[in-house]
């Protein structure tokens, strides 16, 4: 019976890497405009919250029927409505005997048993996080741990929503009522599991944005969100080889908004960080020098060889091109990688321009 719960929680491990992957870019967007930077302890507890969500939802739903058509050969009714019908379950199928304590400990291995520790221990690690991180009372914990409960009935009680002719698993009322009586319990225990942890509304304490370094994590999530506004416009241009309107979109997002809004394009108001220049101000010459040198010096031969405009040259032109634009990507991805690995060193074009990002 235990493989019954083993396999959900495995396939759960093998998911929630690409989980991860998507939840990532929102939570970071989130991160950086509520708190102003990322905090580890917040990541490791709401990616563990997320990783144990994905376990409860596939512990409830998994295994799948091997086909949709699950009403064929099925009889009675789906649901069941009568309250603590777990108990007598438990006095019908288990071979316990009051008067005998020899049947105690056999008692621990009996499906009725594991079935009903199961109900109330799915719910026992919301009961923690909603205590610990999200700062619950008990009523609201008690609410939420049954609201929660009530999808996960429903989920199977629709045969997850129509997808199935019938349910595969049966909605249960004492299920309701164990599950809530799991919140209760992680929600009671939650200040021994996290005793050894710091307060969660004491993690921002002692932190001083003045001086927290913009990290190259946040400055791609701006970069990521900017390109994604240009990216319309990009293959707009290149589909059409308009590679000069395609260079002044480039221009006058990066230099002349920046310029215009106190270094801040869309991307880096989203995350909260803006560009400054040498004492503080910035001017037209910096961030002329700043993304002409990346995007143009480092950028413009990527584009002309994705445009297809260095087919049309000759091959004794063409050739010595190809290998300097592929020299400068090489070189400028190992400049990239030290400066990641040495956080104090600045990348070429900030340096050229003396430009640097700062938190708003």
């Amino acid at each position: 019976m235990l493989q019954a719960y083993l396999f959900p929680i495995g396939f759960a491990l093998q998911t929630f890497p690409l989980l991860a992957f998507v939840f990532t870019l929102p939570f970071l967007i989130v991160q950086y405009r509520k708190y102003g930077y990322v905090n580890k302890i917040r990541v490791i507890v709401l990616y563990s919250f997320l990783l144990y969500l994905l376990c409860a939802l596939y512990l409830v739903i998994l295994p799948l029927p091997d086909t949709r058509h699950t009403c064929t050969g099925t009889t009675g009714s789906f649901n069941q409505w009568v309250p603590f019908q777990f108990v007598r379950d438990f006095l019908r199928e288990t071979g316990l005997q009051w008067n005998n304590p020899a049947t105690y400990l056999k008692v621990f291995g009996e499906r009725a048993l594991l079935q009903v520790a199961f109900n109330v221990l799915l719910l026992v690690p919301l009961g923690v996080f909603l205590r610990y991180y999200f700062r619950r009372r008990i009523l609201r914990t008690t609410v939420t741990t049954f609201l929660v409960s009530l999808f996960f009935e429903v989920t199977q009680g629709t045969g997850l929503y129509g997808i199935y002719d019938c349910p595969y698993r049966l909605f249960d009322v004492d299920d309701l009522m164990l599950n809530t009586a799991g919140g209760l319990v992680g929600y009671a225990i939650a200040p021994w599991l996290t005793a050894f942890m710091p307060k969660s509304d004491t993690l921002d304490e002692g932190v001083d944005l003045s001086v927290t370094r913009v990290s190259y994590t946040r400055r791609f999530v701006a970069w990521l969100i900017d390109w994604a506004v240009l990216s319309p416009f990009v293959l707009f241009f290149l589909g059409r080889h308009m590679l000069l309107p395609l260079a002044g979109a480039v221009l006058f997002y990066f230099v002349v908004v920046p310029y215009l809004t106190e270094g801040r394009t869309l991307g880096k108001r989203v995350v909260r960080i803006r560009l400054d220049g040498r004492d503080g101000g910035l001017t037209l010459h910096a961030l002329l020098v700043r993304y002409v040198s990346l995007y143009f010096g480092i950028g413009g031969p990527n584009v002309l060889f994705i445009s297809g405009e260095m087919n049309q040259l000759p091959s004794m032109v063409m050739i010595p091109l190809l290998l300097v634009a592929g020299l400068l990507n090489l070189v400028f991805g190992i400049h990239a990688l030290l400066c990641f690995v040495r956080r104090d060193r600045m990348l070429f074009y900030e340096r050229w321009s003396e430009t640097k990002h700062s938190i708003t």
